[in-house]
């Protein structure tokens, strides 16, 4: 199979509310720091793939303003996903392992303070029996988080110690929206309290990805992308076992996880309960288990919706490529109680 590597990741400060700064002020900083890094100009990659949403926009096509900050002209392959960004990458990853392209940009990005992003989520449900009951992600969340304490997996002192690294973790991230000590507060929805639960925030990222010799001319130490798989579980909340999450462990042995032990793994827990159940899923629940995981503090401290996800797998390539790390798992998620599920794995050399 093609080799094809990460060469270059960036991201933007992720901030509470960004309401002075439209999309496209906010993703070209990021866009041209990834280009400036590999010394490419936007007319030398062969294609572009972004990640957003026209629902958290509020308003149809909103990612054609974005491509201002690209700049489409002359004309450019360029495509889009109405997904977070970690599925765009997907998707750029097969277009160069076919030899359709060499390079290739992708970006996403989301502004989640303009509107009600708990209300705006809600359109994920299925929209006959659960999204005419109006639950938001963290209501739904809350009933994952209890199924997980009820069958005793979980406790919430556990719940609060991962809350307590991940911003701990972050105090070493200048992006991170969030650090320092997580506030004690009432139950936000029980059992979930504030610290349980991810910020609301504005962000973008961008990473450059780049097929064989063409890699190793970019960049001195390519994070490759040694496996990528994603599967998603039934609509029906009803129908899953929430305390589980198995497509996640399918995504993760087709990419090659179990092949061999990582040593970083960035896992997209929006909340904190969620990385016990990925913990499990990934098979990094051992009590000897010596894996760094999200060492940049994860979703909990930075939670841009649409861009989170492709910001796990910048962050392990970014590990790879500064020698931190030699071989990484990356994680990606959509949709309610971890829905759909992207797993990859990234080697040096």
């Amino acid at each position: 199979m093609r080799e094809v590597a990460i060469v270059a990741f960036g991201q933007s400060d992720h901030v509470r509310d960004s309401a002075e700064t439209s999309e496209v002020e906010m993703l070209m900083p990021v866009l041209h720091e990834v280009l400036d890094r590999t010394g490419l100009a936007a007319r030398d990659i062969g294609f572009t793939c972004s990640g957003s949403s026209d629902y958290l926009a509020g308003r149809a096509f909103s990612f054609t303003m974005a491509l201002d900050g690209v700049g489409a002209w002359p004309p450019i392959s360029e495509s889009h996903v109405e997904m977070d960004g970690a599925w765009a990458l997907y998707e750029a990853w097969v277009k160069l392992l076919t030899g359709e392209a060499e390079t290739a940009l992708v970006y996403a990005y989301g502004k989640s303070s303009p509107g009600d992003v708990r209300e705006v989520l809600t359109r994920q449900l299925d929209p006959y029996y659960v999204a005419p009951l109006w639950p938001d992600p963290v209501a739904l969340a809350a009933l994952q988080a209890r199924a997980l304490i009820d069958a005793e997996l979980t406790d919430e002192r556990e719940l609060a110690g991962i809350a307590a690294r991940s911003r701990a973790d972050a105090e070493a991230n200048p992006h991170a929206q969030l650090r320092g000590a997580v506030p004690a507060g009432e139950h936000l929805v029980a059992p979930l309290r504030t610290g349980d639960c991810p910020p609301i925030g504005d962000g973008a990222a961008a990473v450059v990805l780049a097929a064989g010799d063409t890699a190793r001319r970019l960049t001195d130490r390519p994070a490759w992308i040694r496996g990528l798989d994603h599967r998603i579980e039934a609509h029906s909340l009803g129908v899953r076992d929430l305390t589980d999450s198995p497509s996640t462990r399918l995504a993760a042995e087709r990419a090659g996880a179990f092949e061999r032990p990582v040593d970083t793994a960035e896992l997209y827990a929006p909340f904190t309960f969620q990385e016990v159940v990925l913990r499990r899923a990934l098979k990094l629940d051992a009590p000897d288990c010596t894996v760094r995981i999200n060492p940049s503090g994860g979703a909990l401290a930075a939670h841009p919706v649409m861009a989170a996800g492709l910001i796990r797998l910048g962050e392990a390539a970014a590990r790879i490529q500064s020698g931190a790390s030699d071989r990484a798992l990356a994680h990606a998620t959509s949709g309610p109680c971890l829905q759909q599920n992207l797993v990859a794995v990234l080697e040096g050399e």
